[in-house]
């Protein structure tokens, strides 16, 4: 009710907006955004003012959230101007503070008051990003700012409060999901590497790897150097969760708290290591993973499989020798298969480099050029891998990402099997629901 309010002024009663909203409500059973809209609009306000998103601290940002609301502090303030898409345009860029922590926001469209340090402000449908290394809140041309009062917010003081409010969520590898923040997880550290980003003109270290527990593996990074060793057994808490490609990825920063434990609470390194087999249903839930297993059935070869030409330069697939970026090119030839992969329970592209293409097929690439020149065809090489591979069962390891096309894996190992993988699907999926 009081967006409703906020959107209003002083145009209607609390009382009759509280009726109206129950009205709404309850007699013409519509949803909460439709019934604040319908009496904004109704009485000559905005519906645009009214608050869609998600209301949260600063500290409970993460990076990727397209729609959250905001009431905050201008703690600092300035304006510059960026070439966008040739265009010179003038933002506004600072820090925002709440009472939790402090973040840098950047206002790209104007704003129709003036800024200033001190300001309280109420951000709704603001976007959140990582840039190098750490959240930053962005406005947008669907953002609405409005002042308020000053007495509406608390100072931020640094130092007064534990690194995320409320208690770290316990949350295993496999359950990771994009956006889920202050996670609590215990890992094995299976790999960890320093590397250097440049922050405003000076190296700062980031440190990445691999970690895994008992239900999968993921890749982390750390923007603050906590020490991190090969093997060791860490608890994270404070994590936030984001995706590259679909697939669920560990950060967290200074506000993580990170404690060793006892070696021997999760199974050895080499153990940790073997890549876990998974259902093609569930990567479709979580949107992908790093280096499982899938076992099943090759129920199609995709257009592009086979002996194709690639530009030099860009390695792109050449189109009747033709490059989309550079043109009219001398190919250089490949082999590769794109395969549709079903388990039962769901499908997935599996993409199949040269070298792991040549041991399917039992024949090296020279071969296959030799035999297309005698074919006068390079269809004779996707017809004997369709022969070869189609309707086989077949297990690939590899990392398995996700787009707007679907599933797909770049398969690092695979093998041909002689089980019957539907049959055991089957009693797999007899088996679980037996015991549930």
């Amino acid at each position: 009710m009081h967006d409703i309010t906020r959107a209003l002024g002083d145009k209607v009663s609390e009382q009759e907006i509280e009726r109206e909203l129950s009205s709404y409500l309850n007699v013409y059973r519509v949803s909460l955004d439709t019934a604040k809209r319908s009496i904004v609009k109704k009485h000559g306000g905005n519906p645009a003012t009214l608050a869609v998103g998600v209301s949260k601290t600063l500290r409970e940002l993460v990076p990727g959230e397209q729609s959250v609301n905001l009431l905050v502090r201008i703690v600092s303030v300035n304006e510059k101007d960026v070439t966008v898409e040739g265009e010179t345009k003038r933002i506004l860029y600072g820090i925002l503070g709440d009472p939790t922590t402090t973040i840098p926001f950047t206002a790209w469209e104007p704003l129709p008051m003036t800024l200033a340090k001190g300001d309280i402000v109420r951000v709704q449908n603001a976007y959140s990003k990582e840039y190098r290394g750490q959240v930053q809140v962005n406005f947008g041309f669907r953002t609405v700012v409005a002042k308020e009062a000053a007495d509406a917010l608390p100072e931020y003081k640094p130092g007064t409060g534990a690194p995320y409010l409320g208690k770290p969520t316990p949350v295993r590898v496999v359950d990771l999901r994009e956006g889920a923040s202050n996670v609590q997880v215990t890992a094995r550290i299976l790999s960890v590497e320093r590397r250097e980003v440049e922050v405003d003109g000076t190296p700062k270290a980031v440190f990445s790897g691999i970690l895994a527990d008992e239900t999968g593996k993921t890749q982390f990074s750390a923007w603050k150097d906590f020490g991190l060793a090969d093997g060791e057994v860490i608890r994270i808490d404070g994590a936030y969760v984001k995706s590259w490609r679909g697939i669920p990825q560990i950060s967290f920063d200074e506000r993580a708290t990170i404690t060793r434990l006892k070696p021997d609470l999760l199974p050895p390194l080499d153990v940790l290591s073997a890549s876990p087999r998974m259902w093609i249903e569930d990567l479709a839930e979580r949107g992908g993973a790093a280096d499982v297993t899938v076992r099943g059935i090759l129920i199609d070869l995709r257009e592009g499989s086979g002996l194709v030409y690639r530009c030099p330069e860009c390695r792109r697939v050449l189109r009747k020798g033709v490059c989309r970026l550079h043109g009219e090119v001398k190919g250089e030839p490949d082999l590769r298969v794109k395969a549709v992969l079903d388990d039962g329970s769901g499908a997935l592209t599996a993409v199949f480099d040269r070298e792991l293409t040549e041991a399917l097929l039992d024949k090296t690439l020279d071969a296959c050029i030799e035999a297309a020149r005698d074919a006068m065809s390079t269809d004779v090489v996707r017809d004997e891998l369709a022969d070869v591979l189609v309707a086989q069962p077949i297990e690939v390891r590899g990392d398995v990402t996700s787009d707007d096309y679907g599933l797909m894996m770049i398969v690092a190992s695979a093998k041909m099997l002689k089980v019957d993988v539907q049959t055991e699907a089957r009693e797999m999926l007899e088996g679980l629901e037996g015991s549930a």
